[in-house]
């Protein structure tokens, strides 16, 4: 099948990468613009990006996709399906009724639940123990059009968003062979989902990160494991602040003040937390510093137990 594709981060990849694996022809990709990172502020191309140049498929990058240049080229390419995944813009109408077999999203939630832009981190945040990808044929509202089909699949315990995303990205890519199959045969399922049941997944903040040590020490351990690689859970400790970055959190409980440092050596930094938990810190990033084991972060940074 003749298909367009758009994305932009490495979630997308894999999909991209399933579509070329299974010998459908990629008429182009969209992608976001190149964006300055690290402190050169070097231009970097987003992965997807270096997928499709690694396959010699053309790449374009729009700014705008509502000032027509883009329906223009879309028209030109004449794809037979749009393939969305992560790609982090909203299409116009007039782009989604332009392909004949429409336009479909790789979505990393079980729709309705998350829709919006950070629905693996808001997942592992609120301590869901389940998660999946849902691919959608997309509407004008966002990700709420009617579901495909979805694979589920279980949250460890310990499981931070960055791991998760990974697996969610691979789950995604072979539900995607599977439905592209369905839809080039006619047999595509079309669903309406709930919109009573939605909730939503809002782009993460920095806001996010202060750690309140009076909530319970799971709710904490999930703040962690949610916020992993950005923004990044914070606390201060022994007066300087730090980025968490891993946790456990332990069975013995405490009579002691939420934010009480209960123990501080090779085994990590106890926390007090709310109703009597405790959190240990197992691995940290100093402001200014580079990411440590809590033991080797103790050894320049000694912090008084109490």
């Amino acid at each position: 099948m003749n298909i367009l594709f758009m994305g932009t981060p490495e979630f997308a990849v894999p999909s991209l990468e399933k579509l070329i694996a299974d010998g459908h022809e990629i008429c182009g990709v969209f992608t976001q613009p190149d964006k300055p990172k690290n402190r050169g502020m070097k231009l970097l191309p987003t992965p997807v990006k270096v997928c499709a140049q690694a396959h010699g498929i053309p790449v374009h990058q729009p700014i705008k996709l509502r000032d027509g240049s883009a329906l223009e080229l879309i028209r030109r390419l004449d794809p037979e399906l749009i393939v969305v995944a992560a790609y982090g813009r909203i299409l116009p109408d007039e782009i989604l009724n332009v392909p004949p077999k429409g336009c479909i999203n790789v979505h990393s939630s079980l729709l309705p639940k998350y829709r919006g832009a950070a629905p693996i981190n808001w997942a592992v945040l609120n301590g869901d123990t389940v998660t999946g990808v849902t691919i959608m044929h997309m509407a004008h509202d966002l990700d709420a059009g009617d579901i495909i089909d979805m694979v589920s699949t279980p949250i460890g315990p310990d499981e931070n968003a960055e791991a998760l995303y990974g697996r969610l990205a691979r789950l995604g890519a072979e539900l995607l062979g599977d439905v592209v199959q369905s839809i080039q045969a006619g047999r595509a399922a079309r669903t309406p989902q709930d919109d009573a049941q939605a909730t939503l997944a809002p782009m993460l903040t920095k806001q996010l990160s202060p750690i309140d040590w009076s909530r319970p020490a799971q709710d904490i351990h999930n703040q962690v494991r949610g916020l992993i690689p950005w923004p990044a859970a914070s606390a201060e400790l022994g007066g300087k602040r730090c980025k968490v970055f891993s946790a456990a959190v332990l069975q013995e409980g405490t009579s002691a003040a939420p934010g009480t440092i209960l123990e501080a050596g090779k085994n990590g930094i106890w926390v007090a937390c709310g109703g009597g938990t405790v959190l240990n810190l197992l691995e940290l990033q100093p402001d200014g510093g580079k990411r440590m084991k809590a033991a080797d972060y103790l050894r320049g940074h000694p912090i008084q137990v109490g």
